[in-house]
C-alpha cells in the first residue's frame, strides 16, 4: 500500500488547484466577460464541476483516511486532513451546493435581479472551503513526509 500515500497528495492536490483556479483565475475572467456572457459561463461550469466534484472530494476524503490508516508515523496528521476535508464537504453541501444548484438553472431570462450577489457569496464561502481545502493538503503532506 505505498502507492496509497502518493495517489491521496495528488488526488487532493489537483483537487486543491482546480478550486484554486476557479477563484483566482476563472471566475474573475467570467466575471469581465461582457453582457449576461459571465453568467451563461458561470451556469456552464456549475453545471459541469457539479458533476464531477462530489466524486472528487469524497474520492479524496476516503483516499486520505486510507492513508491514515497505512502511515502510523504520520497516522494523526493525516486523520486530521480527514477532518478537515470532511468539514469542507460538510460547508459545500450545506452552502455551496444549494447556491450552485439555483446558479447552473440561470439563463439571461430566468436570472433573479441579484444574481451577481449570490455568486459573490458563493465567491466568499468558496474562499473559506479554499482555505480548509490547502490546510488539509498541508497535513496530508506532512503525514506523508513523516
Amino acid at each position: 500500500m505505498q502507492w496509497l500515500p502518493i495517489v491521496a497528495v495528488v488526488v487532493l492536490g489537483l483537487m486543491v488547484g482546480v478550486e484554486v483556479s476557479v477563484s483566482f483565475v476563472i471566475n474573475p475572467i467570467v466575471d469581465r466577460l461582457p453582457e449576461n456572457a459571465g453568467l451563461l459561463a458561470r451556469a456552464d461550469g456549475g453545471r459541469m464541476l457539479g458533476r464531477a466534484m462530489p466524486f472528487w472530494y469524497f474520492g479524496s476524503l476516503l483516499l486520505t483516511a486510507g492513508t491514515a490508516l497505512v502511515l502510523p508515523a504520520g497516522g494523526w496528521a493525516a486523520w486530521t486532513a480527514a477532518a478537515v476535508l470532511a468539514l469542507s464537504i460538510i460547508l459545500t453541501v450545506a452552502v455551496l451546493v444549494p447556491i450552485n444548484n439555483r446558479g447552473k438553472t440561470w439563463t439571461p431570462e430566468t436570472a433573479p435581479a441579484d444574481w451577481r450577489e449570490q455568486m459573490a457569496r458563493w465567491d466568499r464561502y468558496h474562499l473559506v472551503r479554499i482555505v480548509l481545502l490547502v490546510v488539509a493538503l498541508t497535513l496530508l503532506a506532512v503525514a506523508v513526509a513523516a
